[in-house]
C-alpha cells in the first residue's frame, strides 16, 4: 500500500526563482510545514490510503481532527478552519465521461503548502503545472491562496467549456424549427435536461464551497481571488437555468402540438359522425321489416330517399363551412 501511495503522490516545490518536481521515496519524507521558504503542492490520486493519511498527519503534527475527516468515506461540501490550515472538500464532475460521473476532491491548505487528494487519477490541472514549470504569469510569485484559486478556476472553466460545447450540440439537435412530437425527440430533450441538472448541481456545489472560502481567516491567505470565481459560477448557473427554461418550453410545445393534432382528429371524426348519423337514421327506418311502410311500394321511393340523404349531407357540410369548423 505504501509503494502504491508513493507512486500516486507527487510534489511540486516552487518559489519566484526556483522550481522542483519530485516523487517521494518514503512517507517520512512528506513534510507539511509553514516554516519552509518555498510553496509546496502535494498531489495524491486515491482516497483509499486513510491509514497513510493518518501517519502523515501525526508525523507533521497537524490538527488531529483531520484524521477523523480522512476516515469519512463521503463528504458533503465542507470548508473547515483548523489550526493554521483549512480543510476543503467538494464533489467535481468528470466531464470527460459521457455519463458525467463525479469524484470527491479534498484540499488541505495552509499558507505554505497545499495538499490535494483526488479520488480518481487524471485531472484538469496540467496547464497549472506547465505555468509553474515555465514560470509563466504570476503564479510562482504567489502562495497557496492563488494556487487554490487556479485549481478551482480550472474546474469552473472546464465546466463552462463542456457546457458550451454540449449546448451548441443541443441547439443544433433540438432546434425549435425541428421540433417533432415523437418519443425520440422528447427523450432527447429529457436527456439534455438531466445533463443540465447534473451540471447545475455540481456548479451550485462548487459555488457553495467558494462562498465558504470567502469567509475564512488564516494568516497569509488572501481570499480576494474567490469573488471572481463566485461570479463565474453564478453566470454559469444563470446560463443553465435559461436553457432549462427553453427545454421546458419545447416540452410544452410538443404537448401543445400533440393536443392540437388530437383535436383535429377528433373534429374530423365528429364531423363525419354528425353527417352519417341522420343518414343512418333514415336507413334504419326504411330497413325495418314492416309491410305497411307506404314508401316501400312507391315506384320512385328509393331515389327520393337517396335524394333526401344527399340534401341532408349537403346541408350539414354547408352548415359546417359557414361555422368555419373545417
Amino acid at each position: 500500500m505504501e509503494k502504491e501511495f508513493l507512486k500516486q503522490t507527487s510534489l511540486i516545490s516552487y518559489s519566484e526563482n526556483n522550481y522542483q518536481k519530485n516523487k517521494y521515496d518514503a512517507i517520512s519524507d512528506i513534510i507539511l510545514s509553514n516554516k519552509i521558504p518555498s510553496t509546496e503542492w502535494v498531489n495524491t490520486y486515491g482516497h483509499k490510503f486513510s491509514e497513510i493519511f493518518k501517519t502523515i498527519v501525526n508525523n507533521n503534527k497537524l490538527d488531529d481532527f483531520l484524521i477523523k475527516l480522512f476516515m469519512d468515506e463521503e463528504h458533503s461540501n465542507k470548508v473547515i478552519l483548523l489550526d493554521d490550515l483549512v480543510f476543503v472538500s467538494t464533489r467535481v464532475l468528470i466531464t470527460k465521461s459521457e455519463t458525467l460521473e463525479s469524484e470527491q476532491m479534498l484540499f488541505i491548505v495552509s499558507s505554505s503548502y497545499l495538499w490535494s487528494i483526488q479520488e480518481k487519477e487524471g485531472d484538469y490541472f496540467d496547464w497549472i503545472r506547465e505555468r509553474l514549470e515555465a514560470n509563466k504569469g504570476i503564479v510562482r510569485k504567489k502562495k497557496t491562496d492563488y494556487l487554490l484559486f487556479l485549481i478551482l478556476e480550472s474546474i469552473v472553466d472546464n465546466y463552462q467549456e463542456t457546457y458550451q460545447k454540449n449546448a451548441a450540440l443541443s441547439a443544433d439537435k433540438l432546434n425549435s424549427t425541428q421540433i417533432k412530437p415523437t418519443p425520440e425527440f422528447t427523450a432527447a430533450v429529457e436527456k439534455r435536461k438531466q445533463e443540465l441538472f447534473n451540471f447545475k448541481k455540481a456548479t451550485l456545489s462548487l459555488r457553495d464551497t467558494i462562498i465558504k472560502l470567502e469567509k475564512i481567516e488564516i494568516d497569509n491567505f488572501d481570499i480576494k481571488y474567490f469573488s471572481e470565481l463566485k461570479e463565474q459560477t453564478n453566470n454559469l448557473t444563470s446560463n443553465i437555468d435559461f436553457e432549462l427554461q427553453e427545454l421546458e418550453s419545447k416540452i410544452n410545445l410538443i404537448f401543445s402540438i400533440q393536443g392540437h393534432r388530437l383535436n383535429e382528429v377528433m373534429k374530423t371524426l365528429t364531423i363525419f359522425s354528425v353527417i352519417f348519423i341522420p343518414l343512418t337514421f333514415l336507413a334504419g327506418i326504411y330497413g325495418m321489416n314492416f309491410e305497411n311502410i307506404p314508401e316501400l311500394k312507391y315506384k320512385y321511393g328509393y331515389f327520393i330517399l337517396l335524394g333526401i340523404m344527399v340534401l341532408v349531407t349537403a346541408a350539414a357540410v354547408w352548415y359546417f363551412k359557414r361555422k368555419k369548423w373545417f
